[in-house]
């Protein structure tokens, strides 16, 4: 267990220095969102004044939406680096090294977990720069962060299992593609779920995204449901936990091809 602990201790450290060398990519990856939260606060503002919306202002209901965001959206590509690192032979190394083998998945969720505490920190306080307000404190952020980080690992590790059977960055592309917009705007994000289709309405009460929003929304309120937000959080470990394991065997299979 020791072992395996200082592995993935060392995996994570070696994906962070990999981003650190990235400067270009550690802007774009803090630029994105900021611009959503300031693009779509202004577009869609006056979106409160509709009947039954229930929010004092468009950017109180939108930072947290944008947080969870962020870290869907950073950990999504994360299949992106395992191609890379394929390409590069740098996994078959090391496979014919002692490294525990869960380490080499385990390293890269918890480098993306940690980026994703720092781009979601980074949001909060733009948020409260630019007019919201969090009611529920720094514990209502800190739940809200843990969402969205619960959220991150999960699609992280769904992003890694797809480049470890597909192999190619087109096929990574075109799924995260696929899979993380529409989510998104089937989750209430950008728009209460009260308001949404009917179909909608049913679709988002099993979207993991949705869960992380309205739970980590829920948590900011002043006078906040727990209950609800509990059962939302252990939603999204139950999900992260499949997500997980399905890394693990998409590991599995990548090493009896090799």
């Amino acid at each position: 267990m020791t072992s395996a602990i200082a592995d993935a201790y060392f995996m994570t450290v070696r994906h962070l220095r990999n981003l650190v060398r990235q400067p270009a990519w550690i802007a774009i990856s803090l630029v994105q969102p900021v611009v959503w939260l300031l693009l779509y606060g202004a577009l869609f503002k006056r979106i409160v004044e509709i009947p039954g919306f229930g929010a004092g202002t468009y950017i109180d209901f939108l930072t947290p939406g944008v947080v969870v965001m962020t870290a869907l959206f950073s950990a999504g590509w994360s299949g992106m680096s395992v191609v890379d690192d394929l390409d590069r032979g740098i996994l078959d190394r090391f496979l014919v090294t002692p490294v525990h083998r869960g380490s080499l998945i385990a390293g890269r969720i918890l480098q993306l977990s940690l980026t994703a505490v720092i781009q979601c920190a980074i949001i909060l306080v733009l948020g409260l720069i630019i007019g919201a307000s969090y009611s529920g404190g720094l514990l209502g952020m800190i739940v809200l962060i843990g969402c969205a980080v619960m959220l991150g690992a999960a699609f992280g590790s769904l992003s890694n299992a797809i480049a470890l059977l597909a192999r190619r960055e087109e096929t990574v592309i075109a799924v995260v593609n696929f899979v993380l917009l529409p989510l998104t705007f089937l989750s209430g994000v950008f728009m209460r779920q009260n308001l949404m289709p009917g179909w909608m309405q049913h679709v988002a009460q099993y979207n993991p995204v949705n869960w992380a929003v309205q739970a980590g929304r829920e948590a900011l309120t002043a006078n906040a449901n727990w209950g609800y937000v509990f059962a939302r959080v252990g939603y999204l470990a139950a999900f992260a936990f499949v997500c997980g394991w399905l890394a693990t065997r998409a590991f599995r299979s990548y090493q009896r091809s090799t």
